[in-house]
């Protein structure tokens, strides 16, 4: 199916590793331009944007910033709008998934995840709609949540939980607001995706053989997988779907 998203720009957040990659991956595949947010790595990241722009013909760039952080969200978007004179596609996907019980969690550690996971895609995203806005341009604003932010199967992501939970409502407040200026505001929940993030919580022993007991489907996702799903939902295909958070869990929501 030809999406016709060639030539559009896009900005994706945590852009250069896990799901972040498969969407750059695939969005570039669409002849969309790229700016691939990072925090670290940087010399991977340039890597990583210097092989979509060979293999896809694509003007991808690599963009620092620390999504918590408002300067960092100013100077992102001044980055892509000079390199692209526009962003027609903001992706909020970075984010981190640390393991700590609640009530002993320093405060810190709370604030970090809701900072990066929720307070970011805010910060970010309004700033991108302005720019939208100031240019009387229709655009598409996906946001990466997850199926921790509807069950709570296990303990020690709670600060993770009410992130995603409250990134959910955010995607329903934003359509509420922007629809009417053609811009939408659409959510996917990913399930098991096998990613760097995660990697680690499989040395246990037996741990990945009970989470794939919990997939209906059987198996864990790819990242290329949520990109796919993101580049539909940036096309005028999906044109009906604002302010609502697709299941893409392999069924663990059923």
């Amino acid at each position: 199916m030809d999406l016709k998203l060639k030539g559009k720009s896009a900005l994706v957040t945590g852009g250069s590793t896990g799901i972040g990659s498969g969407i750059s991956e695939h969005l570039a595949a669409e002849g969309i331009d790229v700016a691939v947010n990072y925090i670290v790595d940087e010399q991977q990241v340039l890597q990583f944007v210097e092989t979509l722009n060979t293999t896809y013909g694509v003007n991808c760039i690599a963009v620092y910033g620390d999504v918590s952080k408002p300067e960092d969200n100013d100077a992102m978007v001044e980055q892509a709008l000079d390199a692209y004179g526009k962003i027609d596609i903001l992706v909020n996907n970075a984010g981190i998934w640390p393991t700590e019980n609640m009530i002993e969690m320093p405060d810190e550690n709370w604030m970090r995840v809701i900072n990066i996971c929720l307070n970011g895609p805010y910060l970010l995203s309004k700033r991108v709609v302005k720019s939208m806005i100031a240019r009387n341009m229709k655009g598409v604003i996906i946001n990466v949540s997850s199926k921790s932010a509807f069950q709570c199967n296990t303990g020690g992501h709670g600060h993770y939980t009410t992130a995603k939970a409250g990134l959910n409502m955010m995607t329903r407040s934003l359509a509420r607001e922007i629809s009417q200026y053609g811009i939408r505001v659409v959510g996917i929940a990913p399930g098991m995706v096998r990613t760097p993030i995660n990697e680690d919580k499989w040395k246990d022993s037996g741990l990945m053989d009970q989470y794939l007991e919990r997939i209906p489907a059987g198996r864990f996702a790819e990242p290329i997988e949520m990109g796919y799903l993101t580049a539909f939902l940036a096309s005028d295909c999906a044109a009906n779907f604002t302010g609502t958070t697709l299941d893409t869990t392999g069924g663990m929501l059923i």
